[in-house]
């Protein structure tokens, strides 16, 4: 285990005031870590019982938006995701493939890890499985049961949520609404009534077990996020996150077991994203408007631009996903892409323009003040557009110098450790597409412009866009323009 240190990839990283809505208190509260400057964090990660979705993606960004931010406001950030790979979905599935658990949920597992690499989400320090993580659970719930707060019944064991006073704290379930007694051994149910919540679930025949001093069985799934987090993060920590789907029960049993075993607060702050839904809907495989990452990509699209689009909506509001506001976030992405190439690829004279450092320095302020409160991306996205704004104006004016473009560069850099958008900068082109560009040329001094409009032609097709000025011929790579299916 290790602490991710940020201190070489983060700029002006003097720690400003930061503030996230708490689901605990209902309200804006600034951050203070435990530890000073260092942040313990939780991330609610994959049940492996089939590929992600866009839905669950939404989540993972928005958690990888603010693990990067606290990065680049100086914090050291030590980050567990965990892995479910034993419930009720991953046992039925494995049981209708006829493959054993392990065989069944490592094809998702390493699914999973493909595709965050692909939407550049930055890697946890561990990702403990469920299943690697028995003991720590079985520990747990012997407390549990030896405080009084725990119960067997028919060979499974419980908790009773009447024992915990403070039972719906998170989720602001009112007292009246409990059904305390009333008993589910299911992993997931009805989010309308409260009922005492399986911990320990008695043998079944077919399905995997542990040989355990509770008996023969296997965990219930509340009680396998409280045994990991607190074995890598202790018994507080500061951050826990996850969507709104998992206040009510998960995040609430979670509270209701670790509290109980240790008498401390479990977690200070709660951060949870709203729903995804598509063109209006929530999303369904009945209702054809299902997709994973996998789809989108085989439909062409650019990954980052989908990481763009599943970012750019503040997390606390739905996200309504669809292909017209998928190519919206593509030409945004590709005004970023623009301005990159343009500031890598240009000569410009020596110098430096003051106006240029006063354009950053208002970007930089604005963009982190925007983070700031709660990690409010429109403010933060509406900086970084307006500095390319003023600064394209200042390129067409012939008003940049080269000391300009380092430090333009330096900015972006900065920025992008953020919101991971961009590719690495361009490099110098393939010698032959150059001998191109330069036979291109040649045809426009010869007026030979039949010749020069078709090289053109195949360029733009291999992604690269000539533009003819008055300095000579600028190229710069383009990503082609896409179409989604309705």
């Amino acid at each position: 285990m290790r602490f991710i240190d940020s201190q070489e990839r983060c700029f002006h990283n003097k720690k400003a005031m930061i503030r996230f809505f708490n689901t605990l208190s209902g309200r804006l509260e600034v951050f203070e870590p435990l530890r000073p400057g260092e942040v313990r964090l939780y991330t609610c990660g994959p049940t492996v019982y089939d590929y992600a979705h866009i839905g669950n993606f939404r989540a993972y960004i928005f958690e990888d938006l603010l693990k990067r931010f606290l990065l680049y406001s100086g914090y050291r950030v030590f980050h567990v995701m965990n892995i479910t790979d034993v419930d009720d979905k991953t046992i039925r599935n494995s049981q209708a493939q006829g493959l054993t658990l392990a065989e069944y949920t490592q094809k998702y597992i390493n699914a999973f890890f493909e595709d965050i690499k692909v939407l550049n989400i930055l890697p946890a320090d561990v990702y403990p499985r469920a299943t690697e993580h028995i003991p720590e659970m079985v520990n747990l719930i012997k407390i549990l049961l030896a405080k009084g707060f725990a119960y067997e019944k028919d060979g499974s064991i419980y908790y009773s949520i009447a024992r915990f006073p403070s039972y719906g704290q998170l989720a602001k379930i009112k007292p009246e609404e409990l059904k305390p007694g009333a008993r589910l051994e299911a992993d997931e149910y009805e989010k309308e009534r409260a009922h005492d919540f399986v911990l320990w679930k008695k043998r079944k025949e077919g399905e995997p077990f542990w040989e355990t001093e509770l008996g023969p069985g296997r965990p219930g799934w509340h009680i396998e996020c409280s045994a990991m987090s607190m074995k890598y993060l202790g018994e507080t920590f500061d951050l826990h996150c996850g969507g709104v789907d998992n206040i009510f029960p998960h995040h609430e049993n979670e509270i209701a077991q670790s509290e109980a075993a240790t008498g401390k607060p479990f977690v200070r702050y709660w951060l949870h994203c709203h729903h995804l839904i598509v063109e209006g809907e929530k999303m369904s495989k009945s209702k054809g408007n299902f997709y994973t990452l996998r789809d989108l990509l085989n439909r062409g699209v650019d990954p980052l631009a989908l990481r763009f689009l599943l970012l750019s909506t503040h997390y606390r509001k739905t996200l309504n996903f669809t292909f017209e506001a998928l190519e919206q976030a593509t030409a945004s992405l590709q005004r970023l892409r623009d301005f990159q190439i343009e500031i890598e690829t240009r000569t410009f004279p020596e110098g430096y323009n003051e106006e240029v450092n006063q354009i950053i320095s208002l970007a930089r302020k604005e963009f982190k003040e925007g983070l700031s409160d709660d990690l409010n991306i429109s403010l933060a996205l509406s900086a970084v557009f307006s500095l390319i704004r003023k600064v394209n104006l200042l390129l067409q004016q012939g008003q940049i110098k080269n000391n300009d473009i380092l430090a333009l560069k330096e900015w972006l850099k900065e920025i992008d450790q953020v919101l991971g958008v961009l590719p690495p900068p361009p490099k110098a082109l393939p010698e032959e597409i150059m001998a191109k560009i330069r036979l291109r040329e040649r045809a426009r001094q010869e007026k030979n412009y039949a010749l020069a409009d078709r090289l053109r032609q195949e360029l733009l097709e291999q992604g690269i866009l000539l533009e003819d000025t008055r300095e000579g011929t600028r190229w710069k790579i383009i990503s082609p323009k896409k179409t989604f299916p309705q």
